[in-house]
């Protein structure tokens, strides 16, 4: 479903600032593959997935999707075939529209577009029957502005709206990073299920090492732009965080970057 091959990506070349972000990569991923990805702050983690979805372009190597080489395609073109949900509750919707003009336009991405009503009955009661399944209430809060949900339910919401047209490819990117420790739950286990549910193909980065060893059936960690340790499924159940602090100081010969939020 993703094939990511030999991608690099440098930045400020040729200057003081030069920075290798991504170092020829290679990642395929099977359709229903549910993939977490760690590593340290500046290890090329988001970059690759801003090279998924289109916001930047590799300087060497190519991106497909279910086949196809979407190298070249924009990123408002691509967006028909991914899903993306952001750190920030504030960057997956539109503060100043109500809850269900936020389902319409995510619901547009892969529909024809014509003059007709962005909502109208068959597709608010469609909106109703998914908001429902995040239990939060936000079935009967259609015409609220987003801007007024709390950060917990703006990533709930997000999460649907990048879901509940069922993508090629769900892109995770630090998604509950933001929330208090109950909201982040509440969300990590919203996305357990409706992962599950569509059997989406996701890639999910993560500070979070407990949290990356829950999630998905396959790990890989990166740093300085490397894949530089990757586990499947059968390996994975046998990880802990120590294991995962020990395999790193064996691969680099050094203790990863003891940031909190790499340990949590």
């Amino acid at each position: 479903m993703l094939q990511l091959n030999q991608i690099y990506k440098v930045f400020n070349e040729g200057t003081p600032d030069e920075k290798v972000a991504i170092n020829h990569i290679n990642l395929h991923m099977a359709p229903g593959d549910f993939v977490t990805v760690i590593g340290s702050n500046g290890a090329g983690k988001s970059t690759v997935m801003s090279v998924i979805s289109g916001k930047l372009s590799p300087d060497l190597g190519s991106v497909n999707i279910d086949g196809k080489n979407l190298t070249e395609m924009s990123e408002h073109k691509r967006s028909s075939f991914i899903g993306r949900v952001f750190q920030d509750p504030m960057a997956g919707t539109a503060p100043s529209m109500t809850i269900e003009e936020n389902l319409a336009i995510a619901y547009s991405r892969v529909k024809n577009r014509g003059f007709g009503l962005g909502v109208n009955r068959k597709r608010r009661d469609f909106f109703k029957e998914k908001l429902e399944s995040l239990h939060l209430g936000l079935e009967n809060r259609l015409q609220a502005k987003v801007g007024l949900l709390s950060g917990g339910e703006r990533q709930a919401l997000s999460l649907l709206m990048a879901t509940f047209t069922e993508p090629k490819i769900l892109l995770l990117d630090e998604h509950t990073a933001a929330l208090d420790p109950s909201r982040a739950e509440l969300v990590t286990q919203l996305t357990k299920e409706i992962v599950s549910q569509y059997g989406l193909t996701t890639l999910m980065v993560t500070h979070n090492m407990q949290q990356a060893l829950e999630l998905g059936n396959r790990l890989i960690m990166m740093d300085k732009g490397q894949i530089i340790f990757e586990a499947d499924q059968e390996a994975k159940q046998e990880l802990t965080v120590e294991k995962l602090l020990n395999e790193f100081q064996r691969i680099r010969g050094e203790k990863m970057n003891n940031d909190r939020a790499v340990l949590i």
